[in-house]
């Protein structure tokens, strides 16, 4: 015949009820944290977006320092093809340049 004690029962189901609320104040801490950074992402995306309105509102042109290899070049492409009229000499002297590196 098996028999249950009354007192062992009573502490199992205190320690479900405890590891129960273990497991309710972890889900709660758990939400509660990604709630934070969530709230900080959008704080973050807010706070990048009024930065750049306001730099480009009150400094609108950026120092030549400051620009990138890509803006150069793609600005150097735009004056080299507006002006057509080159002088024969400096051709002459970067196509020369070109063939001696190439032949390195």
């Amino acid at each position: 015949m098996i028999t249950i004690n009354e007192d062992t029962q009573d502490t199992y189901v205190k320690g479900t009820d405890a590891m129960n609320g273990l497991l309710e104040d972890g889900l709660g801490l758990m939400i509660l944290g990604m709630g934070f950074v969530f709230l900080f992402l959008v704080v973050l995306i807010y706070a990048t977006g009024f930065m750049s309105t306001f730099i480009h509102r009150f400094f609108p042109d950026l120092p030549d320092k400051l620009e990138s290899p890509a803006i150069k070049q793609s600005n150097s492409r735009q004056v080299a093809s507006s002006h057509s009229t080159m002088d024969s000499k400096v051709v002459v002297a970067i196509t020369a340049a070109i063939h001696q590196h190439r032949n390195k």
